[in-house]
């Protein structure tokens, strides 16, 4: 009887899930700082770090370069997204666009239900920052919820607009920001602690319905998070 060469899940994949695997692949690697801004990168290489297949990754790259996290330079090979004064203003700016509108709809829309489970989400990070335990150096747990809340509350509201479209851009967009933030120092108690109450602010005027004021305050936390990116180039 001869022997059978069953195939692995990711060889049975379609092409289209093996793209979306690929991806999903690479920016997990590049969020995990296993891939660097502004390093160089093979084919091989990516194919190597993903374990899926060349065609894949060949079929990947030109998504990648759309996208703007990596560029082809000849001679030299594929180079991640570098972190730039450029970069960081573009990326700012691309928020503040989508979220000011954004924010604006999800006061006038959100379910009261969904802005409480918000607000009680912050509550617990911010009564986990005073903890009198926690000193400059926050424990990694707390680190990891305080990222997932601060990512959450903002594609929420980005979500929220119902349009896949501006979803999909958002997310690349909020790759890139995360990025820039991973060249930044280490996120600690000075930074985590009024970012939260920066949130906490919105959620009182979501809570008001007061459309003017979370369009104002949003603003000036986006820009609060560019100046702080700005300065430490």
């Amino acid at each position: 009887m001869p022997l059978t060469n069953p195939k692995t899940p990711l060889q049975a994949a379609k092409p289209d899930s093996q793209r979306e695997q690929a991806y999903g692949s690479f920016t997990q690697h590049l969020l995990a700082h296993t891939l660097r801004p502004g390093q160089f990168v093979s084919q091989r290489e990516l194919v190597e770090l993903t374990g899926l297949g060349l065609s894949a990754i060949r079929e990947l790259i030109p998504r990648l370069e759309t996208e703007g996290l990596i560029k082809t330079i000849p001679k030299r090979g594929m180079q991640i997204a570098h972190v730039d004064l450029n970069l960081i203003r573009d990326a700012f700016e691309f928020r503040l666009c989508i979220e000011t509108e954004a924010i604006a709809r999800f006061t006038r829309e959100a379910p009261n239900d969904q802005i409480e489970e918000i607000r009680a989400k912050h509550q617990i990070i911010i009564e986990q920052c005073q903890d009198p335990t926690n000193t400059s150096d926050i424990p990694e747990d707390i680190i990891a919820q305080a990222q997932a809340v601060d990512w959450g509350f903002h594609t929420t509201i980005v979500d929220a607009l119902g349009n896949r479209i501006i979803s999909d851009a958002y997310r690349v967009n909020m790759i890139k920001i995360r990025l820039i933030k991973q060249e930044q120092t280490q996120l600690s108690l000075s930074v985590l602690l009024p970012t939260m109450q920066e949130h906490m602010r919105v959620i009182d005027a979501l809570e008001a319905r007061d459309c003017d004021q979370t369009t104002t305050l949003m603003r000036k936390h986006i820009i609060s998070a560019r100046n702080r990116a700005l300065e430490q180039r």
